[in-house]
């Protein structure tokens, strides 16, 4: 009987041992695949039997069954994360698992530029390869209201950045993220912003910061354009800033700015009416929002481009005058 207990136990040994270098040998074996690289996505709710399925489709040669029992002894079999991944050659079922359960994903990016309107930032998701284009023409109100705020201008609402992001992520989700990012850096730009400004709301501001964008890249001359503008709104005096009407003349806008152009009135026409335009009219960076807030201590009111990126400052219309003469006018009255 002992003799038999112990055959039947050297038995089990060898099954187990067999099985146990079978399962490592799978394990660690190099998944085939048909290329270098291979990508695939898992979709949100997928089982790990489902991840199999989207990843040999894909074109590898993957052993479910052995991807599926290690899961299943290292408990995270429920542990799959969603989103695109891939893998190259060499990469093993093991390795491939705690891709899958750390959430490895592959990432592609989008850099929405600091004075684009929203047009021009659509055209550039619209055109990304990478992004899944949800809301290729959907009206900006509708986009709006999927964010959550329909009440606001899509115009402006949306903060500058270098965006991060799963492959074939909806491009309504990153929208969502740089919406949020604007409201984030707005709340704490106003909340620290100088004291009697002439805004009425954290949106005015806005507004203010996205014209800041469009008349000057210069970063020294940031905060005193600002200055020319604030001082102008508490005097009661037309912003008359050339970037509001270029931008109600939209895409029929040739390069050429006209007098006819700056005498047809129109809400964003600051030649015609006084205060701040219905909305912003770019996407205005940290540094234009924070020169907003907080415009130099100057009595200028008015400014005309040297020629070189920087700016001539001038208290009264008569120093303005010269300045337009010296730098715009090559010195001829």
């Amino acid at each position: 009987m002992r003799k038999l207990l112990r055959q039947l136990l050297i038995a089990v040994v060898v099954v187990l041992t067999l099985l146990t270098a079978l399962v490592a040998g799978v394990l660690l074996t190099p998944i085939g695949l048909p290329r270098e690289q291979i990508d695939f996505t898992i979709v949100p709710g997928s089982s790990l039997r489902a991840a199999t399925r989207e990843i040999t489709a894909a074109g590898a040669e993957l052993d479910s069954w052995a991807l599926l029992l290690l899961a299943r002894i290292l408990g995270v079999e429920a542990s799959i994360k969603a989103g695109s991944y891939a893998i190259s050659r060499g990469v093993t079922p093991l390795q491939l698992l705690k891709k899958l359960t750390r959430g490895d994903f592959t990432q592609a990016e989008v850099a929405l530029i600091e004075g684009w309107t929203f047009r021009q930032m659509r055209e550039r998701l619209d055109a990304h390869p990478d992004l899944r284009h949800d809301s290729t023409g959907m009206p900006a109100a509708e986009i709006m209201r999927l964010l959550g705020a329909p009440a606001v201008a899509a115009e402006g609402a949306f903060f500058p950045d270098t965006y991060l992001f799963a492959k074939h992520s909806s491009d309504v989700d990153l929208l969502a993220r740089a919406y949020r990012a604007m409201q984030r850096h707005l709340a704490r730009e106003w909340q620290a912003r100088a004291a009697t400004l002439p805004y009425g709301d954290p949106e005015q501001a806005l507004i203010m910061a996205s014209i800041i964008e469009k008349e000057t890249g210069r970063e020294e001359d940031r905060s005193l354009v600002a200055a020319v503008f604030v001082n102008r709104l508490r005097q009661g005096m037309p912003l008359q800033t050339d970037p509001t009407v270029i931008y109600d003349l939209g895409e029929t806008f040739d390069g050429n700015l006209r007098k006819r152009d700056l005498l047809t009135d129109s809400p964003y026409n600051t030649y015609t009416r006084r205060g701040l335009p219905p909305t912003p009219i770019a996407m205005p960076g940290l540094a234009s929002l924070q020169a907003a807030m907080h415009p130099a201590q100057s009595a200028a009111l008015y400014f005309v481009a040297r020629g070189d990126g920087s700016s001539e400052f001038s208290r009264t219309l008569a120093e303005h005058n010269q300045a337009v003469t010296r730098y715009q006018r090559g010195g001829k009255p």
